[in-house]
C-alpha cells in the first residue's frame, strides 16, 4: 500500500509512519513544520524517519535513502499543490493527522485553525474527490463534545456545544467529510482522539510541561484544583488503532436510516469512531506517575478551570473493538515511564 501521512513531523504523525515503514508499505509524509512548538523536536523526528534536515525544500518530494519513505513541506492550504501531489503519486489511503492543535491557543490565535483545520481539509477532501483513494482516514477530537456531561463520551452522542473554536473546527471537519462521503462516495472515517501521551510527545501538552517543570524545580499548573481525570491513550495503543481502522474503509449502507439516530454513521460510506483507553485516570495519579518515573516530587500550583477545558473525558470505544479489535494495553505507569525515559534521554543526555 502506498499511504500519505499528512502531520508526518508531528507525534503522532510520525509514530503512524514509522509504523508503517517499519512492516512494509510506501509512505509520503507531508508536514507544513509550522512554529506552534520547537520546530526542532519536529526535524528530529523526520530525522528518525531517514529525513535531513538540510534536504527539506519547500514544496519539494525529498527521498529517504534508507527506507520507502518521502517527504514533502506543504500547507495543506496550498490547494493546487496538495491536488499535484494526489496526481503524481496515486495513493492508497490518506491518514490526514496534520491541523492546528490545542484549545487553548485556539482562544488566542483561532484565525490559524481556519486555515488549517477546515481550509486545509477542505483541500484534502478535494484531493480525493478527483484523485480517488480507498480510504481517507483523518483526525477529529474528544474535544468535540464539548459541554457533554454524560460519561461515557459515545460516537452516538450529540456534538452539537463544542466550548472552544478548536472543537468546532473538528466537528466541521466531521461534517464535510459526511457531505464528500454522500455526494462523491470518498470513504471516511473520523477518529476521536482522546489525551494521546507518549514518546516525542508535544511540548505543549501536560505531561511534556510536567516533566519539564519538574525537573527544573519549578511549580507544575495543576488546573480546576486537581478534580480532573482524562481518558488518557499511549500513542502505540493509537497507533495500533489507526491503522486497524485504515484497512477497513466504510462501505455505503442502503440498510441504515436516519431514525436511527446515532450520527457515526450513514448510509454514505462514513464514520466516526473514538479511539481510547476508556479507563479515565485522575489528574493527580497521573503527576504521580510522572513523579514516580522522575524520581522527583512535583512542586503543584492550584488552579481553577480554564476557558475551554473540561472536567472530565471517557471514551466509549465499543464500536471501535467490535469492528476491528481495537485492545488498548498500556498501563498509565507504563506509558508515563516510557515518556520519562525518552524525555530524559533526549533532553538530558550528554
Amino acid at each position: 500500500m502506498k499511504y500519505l501521512v499528512t502531520g508526518a513531523a508531528g507525534f503522532i504523525g510520525y509514530h503512524v509512519s514509522k509504523r508503517l515503514l517499519n512492516r512494509g508499505d510506501e509512505v509520503v509524509g507531508l508536514d507544513m513544520i509550522n512554529d506552534y512548538y520547537d520546530i526542532n523536536l519536529k526535524y528530529d523526528r523526520l530525522h528518525d524517519l531517514g529525513i535531513n534536515q538540510a534536504d527539506i525544500q519547500e514544496g519539494k518530494l525529498v527521498q529517504s535513502s534508507s527506507s520507502k519513505f518521502s517527504f514533502i513541506k506543504l500547507n495543506l492550504a496550498e490547494k493546487q499543490s496538495l491536488l499535484d501531489l494526489f496526481e503524481s503519486e496515486k495513493f492508497d489511503i490518506v491518514i490526514n493527522l496534520a491541523a492546528q492543535a490545542g484549545v487553548r491557543y485556539s482562544l488566542s490565535h483561532p484565525e490559524v485553525y481556519v486555515e488549517s483545520n477546515i481550509v486545509g481539509f477542505l483541500n484534502i477532501l478535494e484531493a480525493c474527490r478527483f484523485h480517488p483513494v480507498k480510504h481517507l482516514v483523518y483526525a477529529s477530537s474528544s474535544s468535540v463534545y464539548g459541554a457533554n456531561e454524560k460519561l461515557p463520551f459515545s460516537t452516538s452522542d450529540s456534538v452539537d456545544h463544542p466550548i472552544s473554536l478548536y472543537a468546532a473546527s473538528k466537528k466541521s471537519n466531521e461534517l464535510m467529510a459526511h457531505t464528500y462521503s454522500h455526494l462523491f462516495k470518498v470513504p471516511t472515517t473520523g477518529l476521536r482522539f482522546f489525551t494521546v501521551y507518549g514518546p516525542w510527545g508535544r511540548p505543549d501538552m501536560a505531561l511534556f510541561l510536567f516533566t519539564e517543570a519538574i525537573l527544573a524545580g519549578k511549580p507544575i499548573q495543576v488546573f480546576n484544583h486537581g478534580q480532573m481525570k482524562r481518558d488518557f491513550t499511549y500513542i502505540d495503543d493509537i497507533v495500533n488503532g489507526v491503522l486497524k481502522v485504515a484497512e477497513r474503509p466504510p462501505v455505503e449502507n442502503d440498510s441504515y436510516s436516519e431514525l436511527d439516530g446515532d450520527p457515526s454513521r450513514a448510509k454514505a460510506p462514513y464514520k466516526i469512531y473514538n479511539i481510547g483507553n476508556s479507563s479515565p485516570v485522575a489528574l493527580m495519579d497521573y503527576i504521580h506517575a510522572v513523579e514516580k518515573g522522575l524520581g522527583k516530587k512535583a512542586i503543584m500550583e492550584m488552579l481553577p478551570m480554564q476557558p475551554g477545558d473540561v472536567p472530565a473525558s471517557h471514551a466509549d470505544v465499543t464500536d471501535l473493538i467490535a469492528d476491528t479489535g481495537y485492545k488498548p494495553s498500556t498501563n498509565i505507569e507504563d506509558g508515563v515511564r516510557a515518556f520519562t525515559d525518552w524525555y530524559t534521554q533526549y533532553y538530558l543526555k550528554s
